[in-house]
């Protein structure tokens, strides 16, 4: 891997489809606060794999969560493919997650009462644009991370892993810019957290979103083509990965 300091990270690149510029987020608890992100700057290339590692505290999901416009910086500047999302008012960050973010959290959020196929396909329709219904279908999605003999199982009937793959499907059913994972294989064992990750990876190869997933699992970012260290709220340092391991061969 080749490791490079937050000083020396690159300026505006064209390509970058993530660009935050001295981005702060302080947080204020009582009379104490809290600078969960401080005076940072980061790059990221379209279609990269990236993992986020740093201690419990350390800024990770604040900095997912203000890539994904759940948040907004307290100062700097944040730009997601192309566009300046600090400046979006509540109602724009609303638009821009339903259109270019496809969030895949450590607990798998499916609707209970529905099938793998109906929870897709639900989200299928929230991200239907301009009224047109959109080109994907769920099934094909499922199929795309291995789920095409589990179309029409419950929640309750799939494994925790089945579970988390349905939940990468939904994901995707936005055709998003970004997949963004907090902790995706946290509630996995070893051997089906490989198989998420192994989507995921997928993901990046071959449909050439850009992801990026929060996880304190070090073995993990060694699937990532770039591995952001992140402590007390600083980027300290980014390794380029030039040989990602398989998610096969990842060793926990």
């Amino acid at each position: 891997m080749t490791t490079t300091s937050e000083a020396s990270l690159s300026p505006d690149v064209s390509d970058d489809i993530v660009a935050l510029t001295d981005v702060s987020k302080t947080y204020r608890m009582g009379e104490v606060e809290v600078h969960a992100l401080n005076h940072s700057d980061l790059r990221i290339p379209r279609g990269e794999f990236v993992a986020v590692l740093g201690p419990s505290g350390s800024g990770k999901t604040t900095l997912l969560n203000l890539i994904g416009g759940i948040d907004s910086p307290s100062s700097g500047s944040i730009v997601i493919d192309g566009l300046d999302i600090s400046a979006f008012s509540r109602k724009q960050l609303t638009l821009f997650r339903r259109e270019k973010v496809g969030f895949v959290f450590q607990f798998f959020n499916l609707i209970p009462t529905l099938t793998a196929r109906e929870n897709v396909q639900f989200a299928l329709e929230l991200a239907a644009r301009d009224g047109k219904p959109s080109p994907l279908d769920a099934a094909g999605l499922l199929e795309k991370v291995g789920l095409g003999e589990r179309l029409n199982h419950f929640p309750s009937q799939l494994s925790g892993g089945e579970q988390q793959r349905v939940a990468v499907a939904r994901a995707l059913a936005k055709d998003p810019s970004i997949v963004l994972g907090d902790e995706p294989t946290g509630n996995l064992d070893f051997r089906t957290g490989k198989l998420v990750l192994a989507a995921l990876r997928d993901v990046s190869d071959n449909e050439g979103k850009t992801v990026i997933i929060v996880t304190h699992n070090q073995p993990l970012a060694e699937v990532a083509d770039r591995v952001l260290h992140i402590r007390d709220g600083k980027i300290a340092s980014i390794e380029i990965n030039d040989n990602p391991v398989r998610p096969e061969d990842v060793v926990w």
